[in-house]
């Protein structure tokens, strides 16, 4: 197979730290490539290289002739007012009807293609994104977290088109587990400024991963003891002359052990919660509830109770009201009816990604953490909390004001965690995690013994961690009767049933339309019909009245004259009935 991109000697810095060192890779067509690594490795660096958004300090990126790149914007390409089917065509330079048969890959209707995309939710925003980088018709794409704030709908529409309808290659950096391991058959991980190629899915080079490390702390076990022992052998014979030159010999020993190459592990990811008194009886009971804003309802009706110690995921597609729900039960929104009623003092706390907004700048990562966390929290757990969230060494003195967008929201996340809140509500807690992190803290969640609301689109995720699951559709909240893989499961088949109708209709839609009808031709044809009918009937009667006067007059070749006409009039009224058909439907 053929290198399409091809890196040599990448180097590159941010001021005082490496994220490349010399690192190559040569890429083929048609490789997908699940791209993995830690928060801050440079996954998203590499893809801004690859599509030139930035230069590397050292080292070349080379692309072939043949290579036709696309990547998913970051940002929006399109104005919100901007009508979708007209963004398209703007922003492909495709034709209209071209423009539509990508979208309805997307399940986005021929009704919301003439909507502004102002009016569309963010996953079918993304979806518009999506149509809109293929309508460029490229043979690699690179996308860059396309997982993040998509709904699970449209999550398996792309990971279906990946995984069946495109055939070009691409590198897809993602915390979702599970949507790499349907979509890519190859990994690359940012480690120690490297890249690192395996040639398997994602979960093939987490168990290599393991293994290696497993086979790296044996290693380094056995060194540790081996010094040791020489060491002791040295310390105690050093001293006499008839031991020096043995204890020499031991000296050369543990250098030569010194200098083999160990390779340095990796700082493992493990969040621990602290523990709560588990609570009895009900967590929330829900009665005729309606959430939504001051102009508009979002659902009603909501009537349910959730028992003390369920994990709810609060599941369904992206504008139908999860996070309105959620903010609702936290109190940052006023119930529009009905009423709900948390279990009797139960402490409630709130992660959602406009909280870090509230937390005063001049704080230092440590001195907030110390702050929200509960007074029976010691110093070493906060510290290793905020290592669980990336935040170690020198980096718990750094003030909020200098953390992105993303750290400020990882700090946040842990401060909750220390809150000892009895009931937590998490409105996407992973986004701003690498997977390591993101299946560290679900299997935290998983043995957190409060109770736990939560708003999440990571499979992986969501399987670990919900015990309970909330469907959020079409103006209503209830609760729903089956596990989280049924519900995945149903999903995705009602998805591919949609997708098959969509097919058959574009199928109907484009069968040739038959040329229009010639009347005074067909009319024409029937009167020849008839003509030829009167006088196949005509033969046909004289032969009757043979056959009546005489059946030894009836000869075999009047008999089988007979035939051919008694065939010959069915044929002929058959293709009377059916110009008259035609006429009549013209």
């Amino acid at each position: 197979m053929k290198t399409i991109i091809q890196i040599d000697n990448l180097s590159k810095k941010y001021q005082s730290q490496t994220i490349f060192d010399n690192a190559s890779l040569h890429i083929l067509e048609g490789q997908k490539i699940g791209l993995v690594g830690r928060n801050g490795a440079g996954k998203s660096t590499l893809c801004r290289m690859i599509i030139d958004q930035e230069e590397p300090d050292c080292g070349t990126i080379l692309k072939s002739s043949d290579l036709r790149l696309s990547y998913l914007e970051q940002h929006d390409p399109f104005e919100h007012d901007e009508v979708v089917v007209q963004f398209l065509m703007r922003y492909t330079e495709q034709p209209e009807w071209k423009c539509c048969k990508v979208a309805h890959q997307f399940q986005i209707t021929d009704e919301q293609l003439k909507m502004q995309i102002g009016e569309l939710s963010g996953g079918y925003q993304t979806r518009i994104k999506f149509a809109a980088m293929l309508l460029r018709e490229p043979n690699f794409l690179i996308l860059d977290e396309p997982t993040n704030y998509l709904d699970l709908t449209t999550l398996i529409l792309i990971e279906n088109f990946l995984k069946t309808d495109y055939k070009g290659g691409f590198i897809i950096v993602s915390h979702d587990r599970e949507f790499l391991k349907k979509t890519c058959d190859q990994t690359l991980d940012v480690v120690q400024n490297k890249l690192s190629f395996f040639p398997g899915p994602i979960d093939a080079y987490m168990e290599y991963k393991d293994e290696k490390q497993r086979h790296v702390d044996s290693h380094n076990k056995n060194v540790m003891a081996k010094q040791k022992q020489l060491q002791q052998f040295i310390d105690r014979f050093s001293a006499k002359t008839s031991k020096a030159r043995q204890a020499q010999s031991k000296v050369k020993q543990i250098k030569r052990l010194e200098s083999l190459e160990v390779v340095k592990s990796e700082r493992s990811v493990n969040i621990r919660l602290p523990e709560i008194q588990k609570q009895r009886g009900s967590a929330l009971e829900c009665k005729d509830l309606a959430v939504g804003y001051p102009d508009k309802v979002i659902a009603r009706k909501i009537s349910f109770f959730i028992p003390s110690g369920a994990h709810v995921a609060i599941l369904g597609d992206n504008g139908q009201g999860k996070t309105t729900f959620l903010r609702t039960l936290a109190n940052d929104l006023q119930v529009k009816a009905g009423e709900f009623q948390w279990g009797h003092q139960l402490s409630i706390g709130y992660y959602a990604q406009h909280v870090y907004q509230s937390i005063n700048p001049e704080f230092d990562v440590y001195t907030y953490l110390r702050n929200v966390a509960a007074d029976s929290i010691r110093d070493q757990e906060v510290l290793d909390m905020a290592g669980s969230f990336l935040f170690s060494g020198d980096d718990v003195n750094k003030r909020v004001k200098t953390l992105s967008g993303g750290e400020r929201a990882r700090l946040c996340l842990a401060g909750i965690l220390l809150t000892k809140h009895q009931v937590l509500l998490l409105d996407e807690p992973t986004n701003h995690l690498d997977f390591e992190t993101v299946e560290a803290l679900a299997d935290a969640l998983q043995r957190f013994n409060g109770t736990l609301f939560f708003i999440s689109h990571d499979r992986t995720f969501v399987n670990m961690v919900a015990s309970e699951i909330v469907e959020v559709k079409n103006g209503y909240v209830k609760r729903y009767s089956g596990n989280y893989e049924e519900y995945v499961y149903f999903l995705s088949e009602k998805i591919e049933q949609d997708l098959l109708q969509q097919a058959q209709v574009e199928k109907e839609l484009n069968k040739p339309k038959p040329a229009a009808i010639d009347r005074k031709k067909v009319r024409a044809g029937l009167r020849n019909i008839e003509k030829e009918l009167k006088k196949a009937e005509k033969e046909k009667k004289q032969l009757e009245v043979e056959f009546a006067d005489s059946a030894n007059a009836f000869s075999v070749e009047k008999k089988r004259r007979y035939k051919e006409l008694e065939d010959l009039i069915d044929n002929l009224e058959a293709q009377w009935i059916s110009e008259q058909e035609q006429l009549a439907g013209a």
